[in-house]
């Protein structure tokens, strides 16, 4: 196994602390690998005296698979470039020319005309590693690596450790990343929807982050627009927040609301966060604002933040519809711990008038469609129609538990401004169940739509935003990049085959396009089929800060 490290990094790209969170950030946003040049085709005066060197102390029939002739785009932002590349065991153990050689016993794949890049990594994901197999719509679009336990929901265990043994007893297709939810951790702790918790309940809840950190999660997730992370105060999301920095892992936020005008103070709260931890707002949105204007005050925003030492990422998906329960249209009062019966027979017109206004907000019943409950497939219009009643009746029926929707109610000029900054990453915030395309779409159509259709971010910028950006932020050991001594997580596909084949009519289609899906050195996808298990749990690892 050939296991060479990048430069000075230490186990991943830009994996140390290096003097403070916003030097951090700044270098995660330049991408820059001391030594990555090396393994580049062309930039050598003899491109074969490192294969002579690298393979005079090499058994030349121990490699597995050799990729010839691919465009490598290798995560880091630079251009593509010409290279083979060896695949040893879960590692890759070579880039660069590889010339004939008598006595090479190894698997060939022919990727000429066709682009190589590191695996993708959802930075925000759903789903349940122990259902075998259950990942293949995130191998189909390329994803060799989900981040898991997302918007404070993660399994309900006061030690993960037994999950985590659990996850490895399946055969996994790709990688899981799991971070631990404040919502979980708040339920264990016997703190659940109260805004005062007791010193013993808090102090509990910080043993068993503190201990999910231990046991390898990459970092904290909240929900805060949801129960019960919304009973949070900032003192308890500050004490949170040095935990996980003692740690030098990440906050992950579903942030309080993510209304357009509300998004802004949502946005600092986690700010506040970030002054111990670095801290990421997670599917970045605006409800009901407008314009590429506005987006470019969100992002000055979030500029400025950075600027004043705040290491504040977001991730994004490139759907204009959100996906939640109907939870997020009822008030406060009419969710738990509040008796849901009890409020509709003492507050039901109030109820009703609250419902219509807030639907009518989003943008109308038209857009909001049913994935889940008696209307799955249905739109709320089209619901109360058939039933021939208001459509806020139809929700006072269902109830904030009773369904989950997909919600038409972002403005795409703004949207899509949001994905052109450099610290925006891709995620899906899907999953395998959701009625919603994202989950077996989002990666195909970033790179079908908004780079080969439309131009809005060259190839580099992309794979990018979906591999060395992610791996860093998150510090993934030794992934999100091809070189030498990274993990071998591949795509090989031809830009102009790939598509994203799901909609919102039919969500659960796979994408297409991608050739080979390789997950640590394991051919896991090709011609459309699942022919291997290759994936890990990872599990994060302490490393000092650098003063």
């Amino acid at each position: 196994m050939f296991r060479t490290r990048v430069g000075n990094h230490h186990g991943g790209l830009f994996i140390g602390f290096w003097g403070s969170w916003s030097a951090h950030l700044i270098l995660a946003s330049m991408v820059f690998l001391p030594g990555l040049a090396c393994s580049q085709a062309g930039q050598t005066t003899d491109p074969y005296a490192r294969w002579q060197a690298f393979i005079a102390n090499h058994n030349k029939d121990k490699f597995d698979y050799l990729i010839r002739g691919a465009q490598v785009v290798d995560g880091t932002g630079a251009v593509p470039y010409a290279a083979d590349l060896l695949v040893q065991g879960s590692a890759i153990a070579f880039v660069g020319p590889v010339p004939e050689e008598p006595g090479m016993n190894v698997h060939i794949i022919d990727a000429h005309g066709k682009y190589l890049t590191p695996g993708f990594i959802d930075a925000h994901a759903h789903g349940n590693p122990l259902k075998e197999d259950a990942f293949v719509n995130f191998l189909a679009m390329g994803v060799t690596t989900v981040c898991l336990g997302q918007d404070g929901t993660s399994p309900m265990y006061d030690d993960l450790r037994e999950w985590f043994t659990q996850v490895e007893q399946v055969p996994q297709c790709i990688n899981t990343a799991p971070m631990v939810g404040h919502g979980t951790l708040r339920v264990l702790s016997g703190i659940q929807y109260s805004n005062s918790p007791e010193p013993d309940a808090l102090n509990r809840m910080i043993e068993l982050l503190d201990d999910a950190l231990n046991a390898g999660c990459f970092g904290l997730t909240t929900g805060l627009e949801y129960e019960p992370g919304g009973f949070a105060d900032s003192l308890e999301l500050i004490r949170l927040a040095k935990t996980v920095g003692k740690h030098h892992r990440l906050v992950m936020s579903h942030v309080r609301n993510e209304d357009d005008d509300a998004l802004l103070a949502s946005i600092d709260e986690l700010a506040q966060m970030g002054k111990y931890v670095p801290v990421q707002v997670s599917h970045l949105k605006s409800v009901y604002g407008k314009g590429s204007g506005r987006a470019q005050e969100i992002l000055s925003y979030l500029h400025q933040l950075r600027q004043s030492g705040i290491a504040i990422t977001q991730d994004w998906y490139p759907y204009t519809a959100s996906y939640t329960g109907l939870s997020i249209l009822f008030p406060p009062w009419a969710k738990p711990p509040n008796d849901y019966p009890t409020v509709v027979r003492q507050r039901k017109s109030e109820l009703l008038t609250f419902l219509h206004d807030k639907v009518l907000l989003r943008n109308g019943p038209a857009a909001t469609l049913f994935g889940s409950g008696p209307y799955r497939g249905k739109t709320l219009d089209e619901a109360a129609r058939q039933t021939g009643k208001s459509f806020e009746e139809i929700l006072l029926e269902l109830g904030p538990s009773g369904a989950s929707a997909a919600y038409f109610i972002m403005d795409e000029d703004l949207q899509e401004t949001l994905l052109l900054d450099s610290m925006t990453m891709i995620c899906s915030d899907g999953s395998p169940d959701m009625f919603h395309p994202r989950g077996y779409g989002s990666f195909a159509k970033m790179l079908g739509t908004y780079v080969r259709d439309r131009s809005l971010l060259t190839l580099a910028q992309a794979i990018r935003r979906m591999t060395g950006l992610p791996a860093g932020i998150l510090r993934l050991p030794e992934r999100g990049l091809i070189a030498p001594g990274y993990r071998a997580d591949l795509v090989i596909f031809d830009l102009k085959e790939v598509m994203d084949n799901a909609t919102f009519e039919q969500p659960h289609v796979l994408a297409s396009g991608f050739d080979y899906v390789f997950v640590n050195g394991v051919l896991a996808w090709h011609d459309q089929q699942l022919i291997g298990h290759g994936g890990e749990l990872l599990r994060a690892k302490n490393q000092p800060r650098i003063k």
